[in-house]
């Protein structure tokens, strides 16, 4: 401890008037605060983007054409739509604002000659403070003298091992220390420090509109300048045709509000809500409904390696000795394990794992229900192999201690069994006696990827009675006990997810701050590096981003020793090459990149408060193959608003076909339908099979191939709505509102009875409710037609379905609703031929399928399978599938 071994020479410090004034002048030592935005601006822009303007403007429009009720429904439709979105996304961006939590809240510094403890926030840029192991620092720092100082930088760097930094080198706030002692010297605080310059690029990255946010806007210009132009053409003609202007406007908003798709809106959000609870099943958290929709149109990930893939845990996984080499089974701090190899390799093991444990001071410690690294994680690491091994790791008293240090890369110990010691083999190795094997042992490892430490020791009766006090004169005679291989092991579900990614189409790179020949070995490990795949460091990239991009736009590159801003500019990169990024990370240096990314993907369990805040999908268990699981839901989300998109749509056309008819015979026709009644339709009965349409299961082939790149509107979608679907149920609509008109003694011209007209409607309601039912099932698949699918294959849709079949009869068979509508219960004749829109809508989408010639191909693919987000659930339950 440093009040045991006081630093030297003696450091006065600031006095504390000097504190004072630079306290005043420079300001507190805290990160500077983002401003959260306030709920109700975040509420107020749910209300007033370009489809609820659309929605805003045709509820006037109702206003003023005379309609109070259906201008009602409309606001009520967007308020509830904008309130729902805002609680669903109210998490905002705080990844600047959680930064300060990883600042301690006290430090132990020397003011006026005496040592003492403040507060952070009152350190200033001059202030002398004193570190020790598990200090976490404060402020950046010049360090004027250390000993034994190790400090992790892994949330800064991504550099997996903590660095050894010496007197004249620098310390960083939000790293802390794992061992030794230190004396340093403030150099920044507040919002001058390496910390607060990574939460400015956090705030800065931007965000690009997610795919879905831009097919949606595509969808609702294309659909407003339509609903606008015909409501006005609709407009012009019926002037023409001698309606009154009053009348004339009327149908104007009618025929435009039949064109809108109130339920769209909706439908999106809920649909993407519920794809982000099933997510939330599985240990990921959605931060950002879109993003759901963002990971299915991933083409590029960008993964980092420590905590990532790997599970941030050094674990010792090889030992070579002059007996023999053993193999070791377990992971991490834990003591569960066991040593493959001979008796005597065995034995070795046990010799070494002695001599490791006395010069190293990092320890396993079970904490929080989980084994952890106290101290230096590879001593640690030492530790657990020491406890795999069944080692005495009895305690003996230490008469001296020579710490690691950069120049000499090892470190030792003095007890009564002798000099224990461990390094950097070519800092090891020509201290001891030749050891037949010990240098091809050594390229085998390094060649592995494995970090080696050699173990030796000097036994008692080599020692001299007084051990000088210069280490390298201690350490030398030394008789080498082995070589210990370890590694920070990938997760076991790793390889499976990166296989995954590339039967999908995705591309992959290894963005790390580690050293790169370890970050190669685990890329090729996992099989997310391929022979001949380039790997680079931060300092070699290109600066011109089309290069960069060039460079990196391949499939198993690893870029390592990269920094915040390497990061930042790689995202860039690739998405000006046209990719939707992926990125994943955990540390501090990941939140700018996290933000910049199409969709950023942190990992909660290991990952900092930062990067969680920054990222758009949080795993909450680490596993990589969640983002596989993620992806795969992410498609089929937008397959199913495609799905619910040509539902909604096909109802647009068949509430438009009354409106006009009755233009084109000027009137000659009754209007089947009232405005209300479309509002009912769009709101009321589409919305729960639209949603349900939103829960279709992913199918076995989701994910194969490259993820698509249609619009959600495309020429095959529009020839379903305009070409089949939506003519055949407007026919069987026209069809029976004729039918009943006709058969309650109307003639052509004539102006029916109030109550004819009623039921007629009524009937024509029911038509298009009916149609709708069989469109739902005919979108469950845009290549199959509904007969060839198992009908209990998404029991949403049936409870949808039998929903609506109920509050088709209150609308019809409820007086105050029906009259409110318009439109009474049909007669037996109407429901005969209302009846009909069932099959005509199946048998015309068969028909269109089949003559696409796609029926018979997919035949082969409608027996249902488990996708990977069923069976990585069932995992993570302790089940399998069937």
């Amino acid at each position: 401890m440093i009040t045991q071994k006081p630093l030297h020479p003696v450091r006065r410090g600031l006095t504390s008037d000097e504190a004072a004034v630079r306290l005043r002048r420079d300001g507190p030592n805290l990160l500077p605060a983002e401003r959260p935005p306030s709920p109700l601006v975040s509420l107020a822009r749910q209300m007033v983007h370009f489809f609820a303007l659309l929605l805003w403007a045709a509820a006037v429009l109702a206003y003023v054409g005379g309609l109070p009720e259906l201008a009602a429904a409309i606001v009520v439709v967007v308020v509830l739509n904008g309130v729902f979105a805002f609680a669903q996304e109210y998490r905002a961006e705080r990844a600047g604002r959680r930064l300060r939590e990883l600042l301690p809240a006290r430090v132990t510094v020397r003011r006026d000659g005496h040592r003492t403890v403040i507060d952070t926030k009152d350190l200033v840029a001059g202030d002398i403070v004193l570190l020790e192991a598990g200090d976490r620092v404060s402020a950046d720092l010049e360090l004027l003298e250390t000993h034994a100082l190790a400090v992790d930088e892994s949330t800064l760097t991504g550099e997996s091992v903590p660095a050894r930094p010496e007197a004249g080198g620098r310390a960083h706030a939000g790293t802390f220390v794992t061992e030794g002692e230190a004396e340093a010297r403030v150099t920044a605080t507040g919002a001058r420090t390496r910390l607060a310059g990574i939460a400015a690029l956090s705030r800065t990255a931007g965000r690009r509109p997610s795919p879905l946010t831009r097919q949606l806007h595509r969808v609702v210009r294309v659909v407003a300048l339509t609903a606008v132009g015909v409501g006005a053409a609709f407009f012009g003609a019926a002037v023409l045709l001698g309606l009154p202007p009053g009348k004339g406007f009327l149908l104007a908003v009618g025929v435009t509000v039949a064109l809108v798709p109130e339920g769209l809106l909706p439908t999106v959000t809920l649909s993407l809500a519920r794809a982000a609870q099933r997510m939330a099943g599985s240990k990921a958290l959605v931060r950002r409904l879109e993003a759901v929709e963002t990971l299915g149109s991933t083409t590029f990930i960008c993964t980092d390696k420590t905590g990532t893939l790997t599970y941030n845990e050094m674990t010792a996984v090889q030992v070579w000795t002059p007996s023999g080499e053993v193999r070791i089974e377990g992971s991490g701090y834990s003591p569960d394990g066991r040593l493959i190899g001979g008796p005597d390799a065995v034995e070795a093991v046990r010799r070494l794992a002695v001599t490791a444990y006395r010069c190293s001071t990092g320890r396993t410690r079970r904490q929080d229900g989980r084994w952890r690294a106290v101290g230096d994680p590879m001593e640690a690491a030492l530790h657990a192999l020491g406890l795999r091994a069944g080692a005495d790791l009895s305690d003996e008293p230490e008469r001296r201690r020579y710490p690691f240090d950069a120049k000499r890369r090892r470190s030792s110990s003095l007890t009564a069994s002798g000099l224990h010691l461990k390094g950097a083999p070519d800092s090891v190795l020509p201290r001891c006696a030749p050891v037949p094997g010990a240098e091809e042992a050594l390229a085998a490892m390094t060649g592995r990827g494995l970090r080696v430490l050699a173990v030796a020791v000097r036994l008692p009766g080599d020692l001299p009675d007084d051990l000088p006090a210069d280490p390298d004169q201690a350490e030398r005679g030394l008789a080498l006990l082995g070589l210990v291989g370890l590694q920070d092991p990938p997760r076991d579900d790793v390889a499976d997810a990166i296989a995954s990614c590339r039967r999908a189409g995705i591309r992959l790179a290894m963005i790390t701050g580690d050293h790169p020949a370890t970050a190669h070995a685990i890329a090729a490990e996992v099989g997310l590096s391929e022979p001949g795949s380039p790997v680079v460091t931060g300092a070699d990239l290109p600066r011109d981003e089309a290069e960069l991009g060039r460079l990196l736009d391949g499939d198993g590159v690893v870029v390592a020793r990269v920094t915040p801003e390497d990061k930042l500019r790689i995202a860039r990169a690739l998405q000006g090459r046209g990719h939707v990024v992926a990125m994943t990370g955990d540390g501090v240096n990941d939140g700018p990149a996290l933000r910049q990314a199409d969709i950023g993907v942190a990992m909660g369990a290991s990952g900092t408060d930062v990067a969680r805040e920054a990222a758009d999908l949080v795993l909450l268990d680490d596993h990589f193959a969640t983002i596989v699981a993620a992806v795969e839901l992410g498609r089929a989300t937008f397959s199913n608003i495609r799905r619910f998109l040509t539902y909604h749509l096909t109802d647009n056309v068949a509430e438009l076909v009354p409106f006009a008819a009755w233009a084109v015979t000027g009137g000659q026709l009754p209007l089947a339908l009232g405005v209300l009644q479309i509002l009912a339709l769009d709101v009321g009965t589409d919305i729960l099979p639209a949603l349900a349409l939103g829960a279709e299961p992913a199918g076995r082939h989701t994910l194969e191939g490259r993820a698509r790149d249609d619009r959600l509107i495309d020429r095959r979608l529009l020839g379903r709505v305009f070409g089949v679907l939506g003519p055949v149920e407007a026919a069987a609509t026209m069809a029976a509102f004729a039918a009943v008109l006709v058969a309650g003694g109307w003639s052509w011209g004539e102006t029916p009875s109030a109550a004819l007209l009623s039921t007629a409607s009524g009937t024509a309601f029911a038509a298009i409710m009916l149609g709708q039912m069989a469109t739902a099932f005919s979108c469950r698949s845009e290549s199959r037609w509904a007969g060839r699918l198992r009908w209990n294959g998404n029991p949403l849709l049936l409870w949808a379905v039998a929903t609506d079949l109920v509050l088709m009869f209150v609308f019809l068979g409820v007086p105050p609703v029906a009259h409110l509508l318009g439109g009474g219960l049909p007669s037996a004749l109407g429901w005969a031929v209302a009846l009909t829109a069932v099959p005509a809508v199946l048998l015309a989408d068969a028909a269109a399928k089949a003559v696409r010639g796609r029926g018979a191909a997919a035949a082969g693919r409608t027996r249902p399978s488990r996708s990977v987000l069923d069976r990585l659930t069932m995992r993570k339950r302790g089940t399998q599938p069937r």
